[in-house]
């Protein structure tokens, strides 16, 4: 049951709500959409289950009878026409079935608009705006005027009354007017459109005042213009100018300085209607202002006071010097111009001023100031005891005067219109300048003061001395003033410096045969050096000699070449040995040194003399003469082919070369020693006997002796025969000696000899024992008769037959014991 209960209530419930919900779907709502004086349309929300809509409109506050109309059921939206103006109507929409039965209402109110205004007129004053005139309307609270033109422009406008303006409209343009009338709710349809034009717009007018009595107006071309018309009157006068131009310019002249005038312009278009006009003010340029005077103030600091005549329409003036100051004045005729400078010639002109511009410069007026004191101020010497001072130009001066006083009191000045003064000084003496200017206003202050100190004056006695072959000592008196000597000597590629405080200078390092130009300066810290000192010329001693060459000529004579460096000298060379030197003497470069030594070494230099004095010697250089050759040569004769040659000890030989030489050939030996054993002789022989001496530096000498003959050749073919009565005789083979043989039988017992005849080859000795061994030995002899031993000997045996030289027996040949 209870849940019976509940379901039925959920039934009725739901019955409920779907009541509630059909019955505001069918509630209308009703609103006015639009309104015009004649009509009124509404809107209304649709009803479900209506057929048609009555709409129905009743005047308010009026008798006139309710206006209806009636709309299909698919309609919102309707009208209803023939209303009153100006009118309030109640609205009323009723919803009705297919039975004309009232399902729902609703109401609302509204007004109709006034009537349509009717436009008077339209014109255009201005270029940018349009003034409508039109007829007013009853109940109408506003106005609306309408503007569009062909180019899609389109504005209204709300006025309260006759005549309304439209505004921001486009210069010479074509606009459709219309008006509509409006209360607070609602506005009327249009009234009959007008055609209007705006005007010109105004030009766009630039003016300048280029002098003082005109004015030039210039403006930019107006669009549609064909004519211009301008009007200029000038302040506080009535009097006018017109002008009209097609031009885009126009200029006024014969105007009033500094006074401003009202310019008017406006621009015609080709139906000669005026458009906008526009005013401008211009003032002209003031007049040249006259009677200028330039004064110096008696104030503190030095200023120019320009004076002048004031001008009309001048704001402020200005007073400019040609040197670039100047000072301005608002109003007063006078300003002042500071600081001011020495030595300057001020041209002033004074120009007014105001909006237009600059008059022109005035007629100037000129001030000259005093001097400036001269500035780089100078004192020096243009010469021995000629001093000059000088100074930099100063503008604007008549004259200048120089004033000098030496420190002995003694007193100098100098009148010029130049820039130098000249006046007699002294050396080692101190002078004091100044310089003053002068012009037509007056004195300069003094320039600088200067002490100037000349410089010492040149030194005297002096004198020059050559001490050594470079060396210089010059000596001079002491110079007042002189603080420093410094002694310059300079020749033609060389200068050499002395500074010293006293009065001496020893200048050395000097070049040998140069002539110096001595120069003493004495000098002071305060004026420098004396420049003008004369030169003291002196000439340095000759150059030493450069030995070339040593040239041996001979064993004795040695020829000695040496550069000469000097321009004039004598040179002397000198050979020291172990002996007093040996010398030569020669103005040129070369001489010949005799009677050298054998056998010695000497130190050969040389030196150059002159009136000067004598050079350093050159440098030495060795020389060596060749070896002394032996005083005695022996030549003896060892063996038939052999010599043994001996000799003397020779000064300076450390070895020798003997050679013994002849047609048939030649025999050499070199040996330390003093002696030599040579072979290879050829017997019966003439030699020529030389030897080469030869130092241990190599050096040479040449000997020759007298010749050497070998002894006659030993015989051949010696024979030992017995002959008869116990003779021997003895044979042999050989040249013809020109000395002979000599024949020897040597022995056991006894001994014999035979000395044959000249030519003969054999020789007979008697009374030989026999029974002995005997040695044959046949010699030749010498041109001394001496008998050559060195022959050799042949061995044979004598035997007996009987009492009688029995048979001989060769035995073979012995050399020589």
């Amino acid at each position: 049951m209870e849940s019976q209960y509940l379901q039925l209530l959920k039934i009725i419930l739901l019955t409920i709500g779907i009541s509630k919900m059909c019955a505001a779907q069918n509630d209308l709502t009703l609103s006015v959409f639009t309104a015009t004086s004649k009509s009124m349309t509404v809107r209304w929300s649709s009803h479900s289950r209506a057929s048609s809509y009555k709409i129905t409109a009743t005047p308010k506050n009026s008798r006139d009878l309710p206006v209806f109309a009636q709309f299909s059921r698919n309609t919102v939206m309707g009208s209803v026409n023939s209303l009153s103006p100006n009118t309030v109507y109640t609205m009323r929409v009723e919803a009705m079935d297919n039975a004309v039965h009232v399902l729902s209402s609703a109401e609302t109110e509204g007004t109709t608009a006034p009537d349509i205004p009717s436009i008077i007129q339209a014109y255009s004053k201005q270029s940018d705006s349009i003034t409508v005139e039109f007829t007013p309307m009853s109940g109408a609270t506003s106005y609306i005027l309408r503007a569009e033109n062909d180019l899609g422009f389109f504005s209204e406008t709300t006025v309260s009354s006759s005549p309304g303006t439209v505004l921001n409209l486009s210069p010479y343009t074509n606009y459709t007017l219309s008006v509509m009338s409006a209360n607070r709710d609602v506005r009327s349809q249009p009234s009959i459109s007008v055609q209007a034009r705006t005007v010109l717009v105004a030009p766009k007018l630039h003016s300048i005042s280029p002098t003082n009595d005109s004015i030039v107006v210039t403006w930019d071309p107006v669009d549609r213009a064909v004519l211009y018309s301008l009007t200029i009157i000038m302040e506080g006068s009535n009097t006018r100018v017109r002008l009209n131009t097609t031009q885009i310019n126009i200029t006024f002249t014969q105007l009033e300085p500094g006074v401003t005038y009202c310019i008017k312009a406006t621009a015609f278009d080709s139906d000669g209607i005026p458009g906008d006009d526009i005013t401008i003010y211009q003032i002209t340029r003031p007049s040249v202002p006259e009677d200028v005077q330039v004064s110096l103030s008696l104030t503190r600091s030095l200023g120019l006071v320009v004076y002048w005549q004031p001008v009309r329409g001048a704001d402020i003036y200005y007073a400019e010097s040609i040197l670039g100051q100047n000072c301005t004045s608002y109003g007063d005729p006078f300003c002042i111009i500071s600081p001011l400078n020495c030595s300057e010639n001020h041209l002033v002109t004074v120009t007014a001023q105001n909006q237009a511009g600059p008059s022109s410069p005035s007629e100037p007026g000129d001030l000259l100031t005093y001097p400036c004191p001269p500035a780089s101020v100078q004192v020096g010497e243009a010469g021995v005891g000629n001093c000059s001072v000088s100074w930099a130009a100063v503008p604007w001066v008549d004259h200048y005067v120089a004033y000098v006083k030496r420190d002995d009191g003694a007193e100098e000045q100098c009148n010029t219109t130049s820039t130098i003064c000249y006046y007699n000084c002294h050396c080692s003496y101190s002078y004091i300048t100044t310089v003053f200017a002068y012009n037509g206003a007056g004195v300069s202050p003094p320039g600088p003061i200067l002490n100037y100190t000349t410089v010492p004056c040149c030194p005297q006695n002096v004198s020059i001395s050559l001490i050594s072959t470079e060396t210089l000592v010059i000596n001079w008196s002491p110079v007042r003033g002189a603080e420093l000597y410094e002694t310059v000597a300079a020749d033609e590629s060389d200068t050499v410096h002395c500074s010293d405080t006293v009065p001496v200078c020893a200048l050395s390092d000097l070049t040998c045969n140069r002539v110096y130009s001595v120069v003493i300066q004495p000098c002071s810290e305060m004026s420098g050096c004396n420049q003008t000192c004369a030169a003291h010329t002196q000439e340095t001693a000759p150059c030493a000699p450069e030995l070339l060459n040593l040239t041996l000529v001979n064993s004795s004579v040695v020829h000695v070449l040496w550069s000469a460096p000097n321009r004039q000298a004598n040179y002397t060379v000198s050979a020291m040995g172990s002996g007093s030197p040996l010398t030569c003497h020669s103005s040129g470069t070369s001489c010949d040194i005799t009677n050298l030594a054998c056998g010695t070494t000497y130190e050969v230099l040389a030196f150059a003399t002159n009136s000067l004095g004598q050079s350093l010697p050159s440098y030495s250089v060795a020389l060596e003469t060749g070896p002394c050759c032996p005083d005695n040569l022996t030549v003896e004769q060892v063996t038939q082919s052999m010599t043994n040659v001996s000799w003397s000890s020779a000064l300076g030989a450390w070895s020798y070369v003997t050679s013994l030489i002849s047609p048939r050939g030649q025999a050499k030996c070199h040996t330390m020693d003093r002696h030599c054993l040579m072979g290879c002789i050829t017997c019966g022989t003439n030699y020529s006997v030389s030897m080469e001496a030869i130092s241990l530096t190599g050096h040479k000498s040449q000997c020759t002796y007298h010749g050497f003959a070998s002894s006659a050749c030993c015989p051949s073919g010696v024979r030992l025969y017995g002959v008869a009565n116990n003779t021997m005789r003895v044979y042999w083979r050989g040249s013809d000696n020109l000395y002979g043989y000599w024949v020897d039988l040597y022995g056991t017992s006894t001994n014999y000899t035979c000395k044959p005849a000249l030519g003969s080859n054999s020789c007979d000795i008697p009374q030989v024992m026999c029974g002995q061994v005997y040695n044959v030995v046949a010699a030749p002899v010498t041109h001394e008769g001496l008998k050559i031993s060195y022959c050799p000997r042949r061995l044979y045996s004598v035997s007996c037959s009987g009492n009688n030289v029995g048979i001989v027996f060769y035995r073979g040949k012995r050399s020589v014991e």
